[in-house]
C-alpha cells in the first residue's frame, strides 16, 4: 500500500482542555508521545492526528477561527483519511514510526466547537497513535503508510 500524506503543522499544549500551539519540531518518545504535551505519557493514545480535509468540513459548516492546533491535535495533517485507516495501521511520520491505536473519541461537554455548531469531527474521524520508534517530526515532513492490518 503506497499511501502518502505531510505533516502541516506539529501542535503542544503545556495543559489540558487549551488549544494547542504550532511549533517548528517535535520531538517523538518511543511509548511516550510528543516530549512536553500535556497529553503525552503510558497508554494508547499517545500522539492525536486530525486531517487538514476534516477541519475543512467544519469550515464549510460556518466555523470561524479554525487554525493549527484548534481541535487539541499534535499534528494536523494532509492526504490521508485518517479516520478509514484500520486500528493497527502503521505509520512512518517524519523519522518516527507510530502505529493507528484508536479512531474518534468522545467530545467532551464543554468542546467550543461543538457548541458553535452542533457537532465536532474529533469523536469521527481524529485517530490516535502509539509512538513505536521515537524521533522529530516538522512541518511538511512525509507520512507514509508502511503496514495494514
Amino acid at each position: 500500500m503506497n499511501i502518502k500524506g505531510r505533516v502541516m503543522a506539529v501542535n503542544i499544549s503545556e495543559k489540558k482542555g487549551v488549544v494547542k500551539k504550532p511549533i517548528e519540531v517535535g520531538v517523538f518518545r518511543e511509548d511516550y508521545g510528543l516530549v512536553g504535551d500535556a497529553h503525552a505519557g503510558k497508554g494508547i493514545r499517545q500522539v492525536s492526528l486530525l486531517g487538514v480535509e476534516s477541519v475543512n468540513k467544519m469550515k464549510e459548516m460556518g466555523v470561524k477561527g479554525l487554525c493549527h492546533g484548534r481541535f487539541a491535535e499534535n499534528l494536523t495533517t494532509e492526504g490521508i483519511l485518517l479516520h478509514q485507516l484500520p486500528v493497527g495501521t502503521r505509520l512512518r511520520i517524519g523519522e518516527t514510526i507510530q502505529e493507528v491505536t484508536q479512531i474518534g473519541k468522545e467530545c467532551h461537554n464543554g468542546c467550543a466547537i461543538k457548541q458553535q455548531v452542533g457537532q465536532c469531527i474529533m469523536p469521527t474521524e481524529g485517530i490516535f497513535t502509539k509512538v513505536i520508534k521515537g524521533g522529530e517530526i516538522r512541518p511538511d515532513d512525509m507520512i507514509e503508510v508502511i503496514e495494514t492490518l
